[in-house]
């Protein structure tokens, strides 16, 4: 079999075993994401992965660098990068991308156990960047909005010890506005 009805065979099996999956998404017919954990899980994380002519004689490209990944630290994804590598060496010369995206799942916890939730910052980091081992990482910090001290006092006067508004505060009196709109009763 050529390289080219290898990837044609792959591709028709992960669309019919990712079908309806939202963890699955084809780019293209030689380009794939997939979402490794749940969205609202922190130590999720969305694997790029395109085939090279040759596939599956030669490694597919696996990148981290889609936007969802923004708040995983470099080193994590050079640990996760680095064990995908183990994988994918071990699999060479057969369709891997199953194997690959399940163990993934069933790894995730190992490959993010160093992982801490980034939440203050924004990282910019480019695949280039994590195969070279750079340290050159941008962050930009969220600016605070700042209140006046009549602001603060006017929002302590209005809330409870929690620093909750009351319930009902911004509610409009119903009787004051039946008789602007004219709900009057009729006789």
């Amino acid at each position: 079999m050529t390289a080219n009805e290898d990837q044609e065979m792959e591709l028709e099996a992960l669309r019919s075993i990712y079908e309806g999956d939202d963890c699955f998404k084809e780019l293209s017919p030689v380009s794939f994401q997939f979402r490794i954990g749940d969205l609202d899980d922190s130590k999720s994380f969305l694997l790029e992965v395109s085939w090279p002519e040759s596939y599956p004689e030669t490694a597919p490209h696996i990148s981290l660098d889609a936007f969802f990944n923004n708040r995983i630290f470099l080193e994590t994804k050079q640990y996760i990068l680095s064990k995908f590598s183990e994988q994918v060496e071990a699999n060479l010369g057969t369709a891997m991308m199953y194997t690959l995206f399940e163990w993934a799942k069933e790894n995730q916890e190992t490959l993010m156990e160093n992982h801490q939730p980034v939440t203050s910052a924004v990282t910019l980091i480019s695949n280039s960047d994590v195969m070279n081992n750079s340290t050159s990482v941008s962050k930009k910090k969220e600016k605070k909005e700042q209140l006046t001290k009549a602001q603060k006092r006017k929002l302590i006067g209005r809330t409870d010890n929690k620093g909750e508004l009351p319930r009902g505060w911004n509610w409009v009196d119903v009787i004051k506005h039946l008789s602007k709109t004219g709900g009057k009763d009729e006789d």
